[in-house]
This record gives structure tokens, sequence and C-alpha cells, in this order.
């Protein structure tokens, strides 16, 4: 990946933006422990520092200096001027003892410098003042080693803030360039698609993040695209064919007609044919128009309570008749009552549908019964007979539009009909399920019951 490219993408921007407020943390929280650690070893060097002019002053008496001295010399003994100052002085000013000789200054802790003291370098001191009868006891201490213990915790934090800064750069621009690789996978399989390879999916790395989860939904809206796709491939070729032969039936019909008028011939029975043919071609497209409308859902706000049992009693009504006509046996089984949230027509159409389809496919004598029953939170419309039933490897192919099963076309009906049934299915969320009856079909739709 280019440079500027990845500073354009958005997952550099936010490795880039978490990565500096991880810096701007750090250094903040390293302030607040330099400044605590700070003010921890002043406070423990005051501490110490009165701690050992306690010491020492306890040593004096008025009338006898040696037990000071002695304790002053041997405090002198184990330190050099940098490290501590001890000076005891008379009222005159004059050293009593000590390593270096006080000014007057007054009572109290001070932080004062070598040159306020006489004294040669750089770090600065602690003192405390102590006035001892006429005598002024003067006990000080040297920040050198504080100073050099917060310069190595201070050399710590730079070199841990290089490390911290090098890593959230260096982590950023490496978790930035994996996600955006990801992405432009996506970026990538949506170009191949924009560009007609339907085929094309976004891979997956098995990793169950978000970006899986997105290329999972996205590779599912590709899979129905295609699938819409290349339905409508198959309907148009499906169309074209449907057609073809009713549409030269009508030019052909027409022609003749032209032809017998030119020789004053009578042409009523011709244009009845034509007429005929073309009540069969808008017959076909209104059932198709009709089947976009129902996919596209727009019958839902049409939806109500409806109970299952009412359809199947008109169906019965019906039906009886015409498989009797048929020399056919239509039998009802309905138990009980089934509710469900619907469009009564559309219902109504469907049931229709499947059971003119078993009477129309299936020879005489045969025997076709519709049956409606309840299982928990289901009810379930089941239409059976014994006739020539569909061949399982044709079962999800007849609900394609115009798929018909007689490809010679030599049967009437148009090859709409499951689709027809399959659309009202889909928008009340039933299951359609073909299965074998032994002999013959059985086609259950499923409900979800209220």
């Amino acid at each position: 990946m280019r440079l500027d490219s990845l500073r354009r993408s958005t997952p550099f921007r936010l490795a880039v933006t978490f990565g500096l407020l991880f810096i701007f943390t750090f250094l903040v929280s390293g302030a607040i422990m330099y400044r605590m650690l700070s003010s921890g070893l002043e406070h423990e060097l005051d501490a110490s520092l009165h701690e050992m002019n306690a010491v020492i002053a306890s040593t004096y008496a008025p009338n006898d200096m040696e037990d000071i001295v002695a304790t002053l010399t041997s405090y002198m003994e184990l330190q050099t001027t940098k490290d501590g100052l001890y000076s005891l002085v008379d009222s005159e000013g004059r050293r009593v003892a000590g390593n270096f000789t006080a000014t007057k200054m007054p009572v109290g802790v001070h932080t004062v410098t070598p040159q306020e003291l006489g004294l040669p370098g750089f770090s600065k001191y602690r003192i405390e003042v102590t006035k001892l009868g006429q005598n002024l006891l003067v006990v000080g201490q040297s920040f050198e080693d504080v100073n050099n213990l917060l310069r190595t915790v201070l050399v710590s934090l730079g070199w841990a803030a290089i490390i911290v800064v090098s890593a959230a750069i260096g982590g950023g621009i490496f978790l930035a360039a994996r996600a955006q690789s990801r992405l432009d996978a996506v970026a990538r399989t949506m170009f191949d698609v924009s560009n007609g390879r339907l085929d094309s999916r976004i891979e997956l790395q098995g990793r169950n993040d978000d970006l899986d989860l997105v290329s999972m939904q996205i590779n599912s809206a590709l899979d129905r695209l295609s699938g819409l796709v290349e339905g409508m491939r198959q309907v148009s070729a499906d169309i074209a064919h449907e057609l073809k032969t009713p549409l030269n039936r009508l030019k052909m019909t027409l022609d003749e007609a032209g032809q017998d008028i030119a020789c004053a011939a009578d042409v009523s029975g011709l244009l009845a044919d034509a007429r005929a043919e073309s009540d069969k071609i808008n017959s076909t497209f209104e059932a198709l128009l009709r089947i976009s409308q129902i996919e596209a859902g727009a019958r839902r706000e049409r939806f109500q309570k409806i109970d299952l049992i009412d359809i199947v009693a008109l169906v019965e009504e019906v039906y009886v008749g015409v498989a009797e006509d048929n020399g056919q046996t239509f039998r009802v089984v309905a138990a009980q009552s089934a509710n469900v949230l619907g469009d009564k027509e559309l219902l109504t159409q469907l049931i229709v549908n499947l059971v003119e389809n078993a009477i129309t496919h299936c020879p005489e004598g045969s025997s076709v019964e519709l049956s409606l029953f309840s299982e928990t939170g289901q009810a379930v419309v089941q239409i059976a007979d014994n006739g020539p039933g569909i061949p399982s490897s044709e079962r999800e192919r007849v609900f394609r539009r115009l798929y018909r099963l007689d490809k010679s076309r030599s049967t009437s009906g148009s090859g709409l009909g499951l689709s027809l049934v399959k659309a009202i299915a889909d928008l009340h969320s039933a299951e359609i399920k073909l299965s074998d009856n032994q002999p013959g079909l059985a086609v259950e739709i499923v409900f979800v019951s209220i």
C-alpha cells in the first residue's frame, strides 16, 4: 500500500488518533509520576535532615560543648561537603565545629545554592538552622543524590516515551495496513460485481470479527443479488421462449386473415382465434405483473386476521363439482380453525392454484385431498394427490416463472401458477414443502399461526 493511500485511509487515521491519545496519556501520567516522586524524595530528604538535626542537637549542653563537637566530627568523617554540611558557630560567628562556616541566617529550613554558602559546585542544599543557646547549629544535605535519581527516572521515562511512540506509530501503521487491506478486498469485490462479475465474493479471514461479519452480510447480499439477476435472466429467456409460439401463431393467423380478406372470404373465425391468442398473451403478462407486485410486498398493508377454515370451506364448495366433472374425487379434511395474519384474497388464490394444479395434472379416477390442521404455533395446509407427481430433481425448478414440466407445451397453462403460489407464501412468511405422496405429490404450506 502506498504511503499517501495509507494516510487517507480511515483505519490509519483511527490508529494515529488512538496512538496520539495513548502517547498523551503516557506523557501526562509520566509527568504526574515524576512530580510525585520528586515531592516524595524531597519529603524524605526533609525528614532525614530533621532527624539528623535532632540527633546532633540532643548532644548539646550549655556548659559542655565536647559531645556536640564530637558528634559533628563523626558525621564529617563519614561525608564530604558534597553530601552533607555541618556547622556550629558561636555568637560571634566563629566556627566551633563543622566542615564550613555558616553565615548568619534565620532559624528554619531553607533551600540554598552552594554560592550562598561559599562552597563550590552546582547542586543545591537543603539546610536546617537551629538556635542552641548563643550558638547556631546548621545541618544540611545536598540535592545531588535526589537529582541523580530524578535524572535517571527522567531518562528512563524518555526512553520509554521513545519506545511507546515507536510502538504506537509502528503498530498503528501495521494494524491500519491490515485493516485497509481487508477493506480493499471489499472494494475490489464490489468493483468486480459492478463490472458484471456477480460470482465474486469477499474472502473471509475466519476470525469472526466485525469485518468478517460485515463481509458475510455483503456476501449474503451478493448471493441474493446474483440469484435475482440470474432469475431475471431466466425469466427473460422463459418469456421469450413462452411467448414466441403464441406470437408466431398470432402472426400466422393475422396473415391468413389478411389473405382471406383479399379474397373476400369470411375471416371472423380467424379474428376470434387471433383475439384468443392476444388474450392468452395478455393474461401471461398480467400474471407476471401480479407476481412482481406481490413480491414487492404491495399487499402487506391489507393483512388482517384470517381463519383458514373459511377459505378451505369455500374451495371445497367450488371444486368438489369440478373434480366430479373430471371423474376425480376431491375431499377436504379440516378439523379445527387455524388463524393466520394475511390477505384473504391472496391466500384463497394460493390454495385454489394448488387444487387446480392437482385436478388438472391428475388423470381420471385420481383423488385429491385438501387438509388443514394446526401444530404448535403453526397452521398447515396440505394438498395431496395420487397422480403422476413431480420428480425430485424438478421440485425446486417448478416455482420458477414460466417453467413447465411439459417441455412441449402440449398441455394448457402458462407455467406461472406455482410461481404465484411461491410469491404469496413468501409474502406471508410461509414455508412450502413438496414431497412424494407414494404415489403422487403432497404440497404442504406451513404458516405461523396467531
